[in-house]
């Protein structure tokens, strides 16, 4: 497969053919708003059936929920309790399917261990609940992507996790998932739909719907950029802007068949040294569970589930939040973590469909497609992990409408068998990456990292380097990332500005204590080239991530969601200087 660089050459590009889509006979079959994992996931979907493609997204792709979740690929055990069979096995499969075929230098198998405390019925209980889980997994056809679950000890338990404290166990049992990089995997599916010929667009804002009578037949589009503005004309447009779904169906002047609604999640991000432990754990709460997920050198500690009606662009964590989630993790594990142990904090917005429970975590975590109005598809809700299935059943009602294309029955979906870039040839590499260090001059640590974010593109981050040695060096201020990956990320992988790369391209704003503020100043500089920065360009990104992060710690303060989201809300969006 031909990898495609998301440049801001690329992007050019891709702008002026949506552009063009008005002129006699030049419009797309299908234009997808949204890019989240969704969004991205059905322009890869109707790239792949070889219709013509838009993909447009109003910020950087993944900035919304996709680059905020828990970071797993996972059946939803917890579902099983709530006898949603159909919804595990489905995920289950998914899981399986982007292990070995779709994604394997993305995503992970990770184990967790789950602590008993009620002997006899609580083992037979939670242990044939888990039997099921794998089972269901084997009858997906795609279980060999994970190990089986096995029975603990207490003892057994605490070798694993020796941060248990005694008395929060009786017993465990051990099971695996999967992880994932959600903002890269969002990013590597962009890049694929690109790859197979969508024109994909970042800081392209969908401010209006064309319409001729009833019938949608396209968008405006505000390039955030360069402050233009165009139509872009389609047979059928997707709406796929997940919590954003209401707004974006009113620009149709439709409320549409469903409502979604924002379910608040956030997540802590500690040292891996604050927990003794060789696994992940996931622990119960009163209302839902709470995973401890192991992410290279740190901990991710999540989530919460409440209901959210403030800004939706930067849902904020209160103090409130953070205290919940050390409460619930201390009440298992010694030493206690304490707020200075808190490297990063995030928060995500679920798009649940509405039901009548009250209570978000009993909202439906299934998804629904409809055509609200003729030329106007709307995808909601669902999981993470079952995006791809999402993307499908959202291409499959545009082409029921499409009927034809060119005189010929659209193909069926293909996104099963069609690995994203950077899959092709990873086992492979990493098989030979003792032979990739010495031709590098890296250490083998520094492969195996490049690997495992850019699998067999990890060749194009490598030739950077070849080109320029002072790009081996790490970045000043986290240490994890060489200079070469910000490169990369403003050459290669879309990000626009300072802050896609330190949130989304990299990990640095959660996983380092000061949020990435020291790694901002060189990475501004770094990418300035690239990107075609000025002097003043460069001060006013470092200067925005600044006042981001001030902002977000100012925010963590406050005391409940209406005083987090007005501190939050202190800092402006990036203008670039035209």
């Amino acid at each position: 497969m031909r990898s495609v660089a998301l440049s801001p050459e690329t992007r050019e590009r891709a702008l002026d053919a949506l552009a063009a889509t008005t002129k006699p006979g030049g419009e797309l079959d299908i234009l997808v708003v949204g890019g989240g994992v969704v969004g991205a996931g059905a322009a890869l979907d109707a790239a792949t059936r070889g219709l013509s493609v838009g993909l447009v997204e109003a910020r950087d792709f993944a900035s919304g929920t996709s680059s905020r979740s828990s970071k797993l690929i996972h059946g939803g055990l917890r579902y099983l309790e709530m006898l949603d069979f159909r919804l595990v096995a489905e995920a289950l499969q998914e899981r399986g399917l982007l292990i070995q075929k779709l994604a394997s230098h993305l995503i992970k198998p990770v184990p967790f261990v789950y602590p008993l405390q009620h002997r006899g019925w609580e083992r037979l209980y939670a242990g044939s609940g888990v039997a099921l889980y794998d089972t269901l997994g084997l009858l997906s056809g795609r279980s060999r992507g994970v190990p089986h679950h096995r029975h603990l000890t207490r003892r057994g338990a605490r070798r694993i996790v020796p941060a248990f404290k005694k008395d929060a166990l009786v017993g465990a049992l051990q099971y695996y998932d999967a992880q994932v990089d959600d903002a890269r995997h969002t990013m590597f599916i962009a890049r694929t739909a690109a790859a197979y010929g969508a024109h994909v667009a970042s800081r392209a804002r969908v401010v209006g719907l064309l319409k001729e009578g009833e019938r949608v037949v396209g968008v405006q589009v505000h390039d955030l950029e360069s402050g233009r503005e165009f139509d872009v004309r389609a047979r059928q447009v997707v709406n796929a802007t997940g919590v954003w779904t209401d707004e974006t169906q009113g620009l149709a002047g439709e409320r549409g068949q469903f409502h979604v609604r924002a379910s608040k999640g956030i997540h802590l991000v500690v040292p891996r040294d604050r927990i003794r432990s060789e696994s992940g754990l996931i622990l119960r709460t009163e209302k839902s569970v709470l995973f401890v997920i192991p992410w290279g050198r740190h901990w991710i500690i999540g989530t919460t589930d409440t209901d959210w009606s403030l800004d939706k662009a930067h849902p904020a964590a209160s103090a409130a939040d953070i205290q919940y989630l050390l409460d619930h993790v201390n009440s298992a594990i010694e030493p206690a973590l304490t707020q200075e142990d808190v490297e990063g904090v995030y928060a995500g917005l679920r798009p649940l469909l509405s039901g009548e429970s009250e209570s978000t975590s009993k909202l439906s975590r299934e998804h629904a497609v409809a055509h609200t109005v003729p030329g106007l598809v709307v995808i909601a809700g669902g999981k993470y992990t079952t995006y791809r299935v999402m993307a499908k059943d959202a291409i499959d009602a545009a082409v029921n409408a499409l009927e034809t294309v060119n005189g010929k029955k659209v193909p069926q979906s293909v996104t099963d068998d069609t690995p994203l870039l950077g899959a092709e040839g990873y086992h492979a590499l990493w098989n030979g990456r003792s032979q990739l260090a010495q031709r590098s001059g890296l250490h083998e640590v520094r492969i195996e990292h490049l690997l495992d974010r850019y699998g067999s593109l990890a060749h194009e981050v490598l030739d950077l380097v070849a080109a320029d040695p002072t790009l081996r060096e790490p970045l000043a201020g986290a240490p994890d990332y060489l200079r070469a990956e910000a490169v990369y990320a403003a050459s290669h992988e879309g990000a626009r500005h300072l802050d896609d790369i330190l949130a989304r391209r990299t990990r640095i704003s959660i996983e380092t204590f000061d949020r990435g503020v020291g790694a901002a100043s060189e990475t501004a500089r770094l990418v300035a080239p690239v990107l075609g920065w000025s002097d003043e360009q460069v001060e006013r990104e470092v200067e925005h991530y600044r006042k981001r992060v001030e902002a977000e710690r100012e925010s963590q303060r406050m005391p409940d969601d209406e005083t987090a989201d007005a501190a939050r809300m202190g800092a402006p969006e990036i203008v670039p200087v035209r």
